[in-house]
């Protein structure tokens, strides 16, 4: 009896511990999901002294296994890694990118901040394995992307026709594509450096690949290229375009079927059928554009607006950056991560995308308000990606055959840049299952 009433007695004194046991649980819960050890944020705002270089910082964690964050919308899109020892830290010091060490209180504040603002935090898993297509023979311009990769101190390998035949893009998650022109008609550069010592070396390579690959013309080997790259995407690549790389590829894969190529550049003429045959279904981006098969025109196609070899040519405009929601669009939103919404027009083959030619299931990255002129864009295919970006360099306004390179040293901090950049470590991103 004696001890019944014991036991009854001891009853509310364990209930009355339950609640402090509970939170104490949630307590040690919260402790364990937070860092034992400061981690490495690195401030992408206007704090930040090397932008580009930063993110040859985040790429180098990746490779040794470090888990970085990106913080979508946070201060400009900034980086916070789990560091063990300070080996990244004087990394950034030595780099001259800004970045500091934030403990466990400084990151729970800022996880606090992302959830109740539109941002997101976004895992970047691994490092990957990036190709940049590009000639044997170094042409008289610049690449912007090799230039960003080189300054960023990002690896990369370099492929070209013989590579992309052979198979061998599926060795690398990440393509680049810059100035070529897909269609086999060198540039459309004949009129204006048909004499040229450089034009003919590239020409004379350029068949020379061909015929050692077994095609009879250029734009039959390019058709090839251009295929091959479009089932590297289908099969779950990345790809990233600029210049006239976006629109010359949609233009050879819509004419797989049928030549668009004078007798001036391929030896034969243009197939008087060709508007017929034209299949919009095999473009990446484009559909129902125009091609101009005129071998004195500079410009390939209506795709682009500004033209910028033709005597209509219209000169580069600032152009704006969307606003995604980092949570619900965490694609796109990666993609225009940067500390300003304007960037400054740059020309190049290709400077702006027609709006009215872009496919329905295309999203729009940035354009010229109140214009036709899309600037940037990025879509789906198979499962894969692609982003196209209009225009040659960010820093080199006018885009002029002979200019010397770009100096990364000197735009240490463009928010054009940051656009490439963006794209580069894009694939490293967690992979989600899509809600249905």
């Amino acid at each position: 009896m004696s001890s019944s009433c014991t036991d009854n007695a001891a009853a509310p004194a364990r209930e009355s511990r339950r609640p402090q046991r509970l939170f104490r649980a949630i307590v040690l819960a919260l402790a364990a999901a937070l860092p034992l050890q400061a981690m490495l944020l690195i401030p992408m705002d206007d704090v930040q002294t090397d932008h580009l270089k930063a993110y040859g910082i985040v790429y180098k964690m990746l490779k040794q296994g470090i888990k970085v964050y990106w913080l979508l919308n946070y201060r400009g899109g900034s980086f916070a890694a789990d560091v063990v020892d300070d080996q990244f830290a004087v990394a950034c010091r030595t780099a001259g990118v800004s970045a500091g060490p934030i403990g466990a209180g400084d990151w729970a504040e800022i996880l606090s901040v992302i959830k109740d603002n539109n941002m997101e935090k976004v895992t970047l898993e691994k490092a990957p394995r990036i190709a940049v297509y590009t000639p044997p023979e170094q042409p008289p311009w610049d690449d912007a992307v090799t230039m960003a990769l080189t300054y960023a101190d990002i690896p990369f390998a370099k492929v070209y026709d013989k590579e992309v035949v052979a198979g061998k893009l599926a060795d690398y998650d990440w393509l680049h594509l810059h100035h070529e022109d897909f269609t086999g008609q060198y540039s459309k550069y004949y009129a204006g450096y048909g004499t040229a010592t450089w034009y003919l070396r590239q020409k004379a390579d350029l068949e020379k690949i061909a015929a050692d690959l077994g095609f009879k013309k250029v734009s039959e080997c390019k058709k090839a290229v251009a295929l091959a790259i479009h089932r590297y995407v289908e099969n779950g690549g990345f790809l990233f375009a600029m210049c006239c790389a976006p629109n010359t590829l949609d233009d050879a894969l819509a004419a797989l079927g049928t030549d668009i190529v004078d007798a001036v550049y391929d030896g034969d003429g243009v197939d008087p059928q060709y508007r017929e045959k034209l299949n919009y279904a095999n473009c990446f981006a484009f559909e129902n554009f125009d091609i101009e098969t005129n071998p004195l025109a500079g410009n390939f196609d209506n795709i682009d607006v500004n033209m910028v070899n033709t005597p209509h040519r219209k000169e580069a405009q600032d152009f704006q950056l969307f606003d995604f929601s980092a949570k619900l669009d965490p694609v796109p939103s990666m993609l225009v991560q940067d500390h300003r919404q304007t960037i400054k027009g740059f020309c190049g083959l290709a400077t702006s995308f027609n709006r009215n030619l872009i496919k329905k299931r295309v999203f729009v990255l940035a354009d010229v308000p109140g214009t036709t002129m899309v600037n940037y864009l990025h879509g789906e295919l198979g499962k894969g990606q692609f982003t196209f970006l209009g225009g040659h360099d960010p820093e080199d306004y006018q885009h002029m055959i002979g200019s010397k390179p770009t100096l990364l040293e000197l735009h240490r901090n463009s928010p054009g840049y940051r656009l490439i950049l963006n794209n580069v470590l894009f694939p490293a991103a967690e992979k989600k299952e899509k809600k249905t």
